[in-house]
């Protein structure tokens, strides 16, 4: 079964948890996603390169020879390894009720994007959209897929993907640029991936290059001013005692409250729980049926920090 049809069925399931224009156009616009074809990218075998097909061949033979292909599905497209693009619907609520009530001109950044879906609906809607993300398999998969993108209702949003750290590279600093409206991460800035509470493999973690302070000030000159700020995070139960550390189930801010204050945000809400929100949201997707049942009451946790940039 195509993955659009899953995604609409979801959409139709969760519908009634919501009541804002926004976030009903977000999922009314879920049939209208495009069938994608199965791609083909070429990556090295650490993982830490990947490039499209095209890309791939214009290589050098003794380079390419050693590159491993993977071919991904729409399965993949739509969801990664992160699950449904459909989860962005309870932040964009609670946005809704913070004033964005439309999209339609509006610039979004997403930090640590993940999968294209929710950028491809919001498009849809008349924003422009920017995905930020160091995932080097990503911006091999997605390379097709920037720039316009039509909407079912006449709108006419736009696609860019932007790939590295940001904002530890300058230059990628400047190619993301300035002037949002809107910057979002969701699942990317937790406390237990940037300052962890014990010693983990790197690897495990979300590596931002800089101090937290230069990370917020990058964030304050990116943001217009009155722009809004919403890091939302869902996660788990921590380990048992005894058990391995799990860094991403601390989906605490990793930024003080102090340091967000002090640089030139209004914090509307700083960690504020909304888990039982989040259950609603995961019950209706099916995240506690099939084959491995998510606990929600006990294994399901969200919270949410919301921004706005001062004028001065």
């Amino acid at each position: 079964m195509s993955q659009v049809v899953i995604l609409a069925r979801e959409a139709k399931a969760i519908r009634p948890l919501f009541h804002s224009r926004l976030v009903g156009g977000f999922l009314d616009a879920v049939p209208a996603l495009p069938r994608v074809k199965p791609r083909t990218v070429d990556c090295d075998s650490s993982r830490t390169h990947c490039w499209t097909e095209t890309e791939a061949a214009a290589l050098p033979d003794t380079q390419r020879a050693h590159l491993v292909k993977r071919t991904l599905d729409e399965t993949f497209y739509y969801e990664t390894r992160y699950g449904s693009p459909l989860a962005y619907s309870r932040p964009l609520e609670i946005l809704s009720q913070a004033g964005l009530r439309d999209v339609r001109g509006k610039k979004i950044a997403d930090f640590g994007y993940g999968t294209i879906g929710h950028l491809r609906l919001l498009a849809s809607l008349g924003a422009e959209m920017h995905g930020i993300e160091v995932d080097p398999l990503l911006r091999a998969l997605y390379a097709p897929d920037v720039g316009a993108v039509a909407g079912a209702g006449g709108g006419r949003g736009t696609i860019a993907l932007h790939h590295g750290q940001w904002p530890a590279d300058p230059a990628l600093e400047i190619d993301v640029g300035a002037g949002y409206d809107l910057f979002l991460s969701k699942n990317t800035l937790k406390r237990g991936y940037i300052h962890p509470a014990q010693p983990v493999n790197p690897r495990m973690l979300v590596h931002l290059g800089v101090d937290d302070s230069t990370w917020v000030l990058a964030l304050v000159r990116a943001v217009k001013p009155d722009g809004l700020v919403m890091i939302y995070n869902l996660y788990p139960a921590p380990a048992a005692p005894g058990k391995p550390y799990i860094p991403w189930a601390d989906g605490r801010c990793p930024f003080s409250r102090a340091l967000l204050a002090g640089d030139g945000f209004t914090v509307i809400a700083f960690d504020r729980d909304d888990s039982q929100a989040a259950r609603a949201m995961g019950h209706a997707l099916g995240w506690d049926s099939g084959e491995q049942p998510m606990d929600l009451a006990h294994d399901l946790f969200a919270n949410y920090t919301l921004l706005r940039r001062r004028a001065s």
